[in-house]
């Protein structure tokens, strides 16, 4: 997907330029809510096709971060009937980690995101990754780790100094402790190393829905785990 043309030029923390309508199309014979009914005509898009335009995002990112203000009531209006996002982002909520942003300053409509700390799937998340994925369209979901994530710390400091946290802290680093555990003597930075096997456990158990796991088959969804590095704003796809 092409980047709108402009002569600003700003800092990264502005607004990445976009201006492109949803893309992302209906999958057959799923349920509608008449106010989330995909906007437009929009194109079918393959999970192969939603990948591509979040690596050129990303690229573009890295390479040239210009900045524009964008066009938000075009954008507003075309979107307000409904939404067909093309890709679906399951993020930290580390106020460094935009994914609208990272994956090359998207507009209104395009990105389906559910954030949370450590990019965990817990009930919530999981039915709106659901939600994404089968009443609207959505062909991929990505979950998306990164550097120096506050959470995978905790669940590592949790696993070599027996760490606590207050309130509900220490509950909603659990699900981390196992990659923790399972990444520990391993060759490599432990937290790295945690952050990642993080990551892909939480794509893995995504295909535990029985709704998630039927699009896969179908070959309607893929579902990817990724790593952002908080320095290059690179991110990095894992196998």
């Amino acid at each position: 997907m092409a980047a709108k043309s402009c002569n600003c030029i700003l800092d990264r923390r502005g607004l990445l330029a976009v201006g492109a309508a949803s893309l992302a199309a209906a999958l057959a014979g799923r349920a509608t809510l008449a106010a989330d009914a995909p906007a437009g005509d929009a194109p079918v898009r393959s999970p192969e096709h939603a990948l591509v335009d979040l690596k050129d995002g990303n690229a573009r990112f890295m390479a040239q971060p210009q900045l524009c203000e964008l066009d938000l009531i075009k954008q507003r209006a075309a979107v307000a009937g409904g939404q067909a996002p093309w890709a679906t982002i399951l993020s930290c909520a580390d106020s460094r980690v935009p994914p609208e942003l990272v994956f090359g300053g998207r507009g209104l409509g395009e990105l389906f995101v559910a954030r949370n700390a450590g990019n965990l799937a817990d009930t919530a998340t999981m039915g709106t990754l659901e939600y994404g994925a089968a009443v609207l369209g959505s062909p991929l979901i990505v979950v998306l780790g990164h550097s120096r994530c506050g959470a995978v710390k905790a669940a590592c400091e949790v696993v070599t100094d027996n760490a606590t946290f207050p309130g509900s802290i220490g509950p909603m680093i659990d699900p981390i402790i196992p990659a923790a555990l399972a990444v520990r003597g391993r060759p490599g930075d432990f937290f790295d190393n945690s952050t990642r096997e993080s990551a892909l456990r939480t794509a893995r158990r995504l295909t535990s829905s029985a709704t998630l796991a039927g699009l896969v088959s179908a070959g309607k969804l893929q579902i990817l785990a990724a790593h952002y590095d908080l320095e290059t704003g690179k991110v990095e796809y894992l196998a």
